[in-house]
This record gives C-alpha cells, sequence and structure tokens, in this order.
C-alpha cells in the first residue's frame, strides 16, 4: 500500500477511536485528541520503518518497538506520551476492531466448515490453552508480586 493510503486508513481509525471513546467514554474529542495522534504518529512511522528497515517483521512490531522507547522512563517525552495515551479508553476502539475482524472472517465461513469438525475440536484446545496459560501465568506473577 502506498503511504496515501495508509493516512487515509489511519485517518478513519482516529475518527473512529474517537467517536467511541466519546460515545464509549464520555470523554470530549479535545481530550482525548492529542493520544489518538500519538498512536496514529506512531503507527505511521512503524509503517515507515517497515519499508526503510531490511529485517522483515511485522508492522505491529515495530508499532510496539516504538511505543516501547517513546514510553520508557528514560525517554524525554515519555510523561505526555503516557498522559496523552491515559485519556484514551482502548476498550471502545478493541470493540471496532473484533466487529472488524468478525465482518473479515465470516467472508471465509464456507471454507472453515468445509474443514469439519476436526477445525472446531482444534479451536476450542487453543481457546482453551490459550485461556488457561494465561490464567496460570497472571496468578504465578500475582502471587510472586505479592498482590495475592
Amino acid at each position: 500500500m502506498r503511504y496515501r493510503d495508509w493516512i487515509f486508513l489511519l485517518a478513519l481509525s482516529g475518527l473512529g477511536m474517537a467517536l467511541a471513546n466519546y460515545i464509549g467514554a464520555g470523554r470530549a474529542f479535545g481530550e482525548s485528541l492529542p493520544g489518538i495522534l500519538i498512536l496514529l504518529g506512531i503507527s505511521l512511522a512503524a509503517v515507515a520503518l517497515d519499508r526503510v528497515i531490511a529485517i522483515r517483521l511485522p508492522i505491529i512490531a515495530y508499532c510496539s518497538l516504538i511505543g516501547l522507547l517513546l514510553a520508557c522512563p528514560w525517554s524525554p517525552v515519555a510523561g505526555h506520551v503516557i498522559d496523552a495515551a491515559n485519556k484514551i479508553n482502548f476498550t471502545a476502539p478493541l470493540t471496532m476492531v473484533g466487529s472488524f475482524a468478525g465482518m473479515s472472517i465470516s467472508n471465509q465461513l464456507r471454507i472453515f466448515v468445509r474443514q469439519g469438525w476436526k477445525m472446531l475440536f482444534i479451536a476450542l484446545l487453543v481457546m482453551t490453552g490459550t485461556f488457561v496459560g494465561s490464567l496460570l501465568i497472571a496468578q504465578f506473577v500475582l502471587e510472586l508480586t505479592g498482590t495475592i
């Protein structure tokens, strides 16, 4: 995709995040705008890094690295980045992402049905394993930190 396409998609995502944050969390557009712009800037920088750096990583990896570097304690902009991001209710945009994922999967439902009951069984095992694995890690970390 061209940069123009990425900018259009990121602007559309930013508008959706602002709207979801306004409706879901009751935050004013002006209040959440700095955080949204920072997140969109991180995303655009990740797209640019993906094109410049020869190492083939997913764009989400570049987003994570840039976000971590900007929010780490020794970053000069960490306070501003964290304060701006704290004004965004992330559950509202995630609802939008989940609906987009559901729509994209619905186009491939026939292929999924053709796979048969084995695929459903494997999907249940994967989801259960992910849940139980997350549960065990959370239990271990909470006990290690003395929270429980």
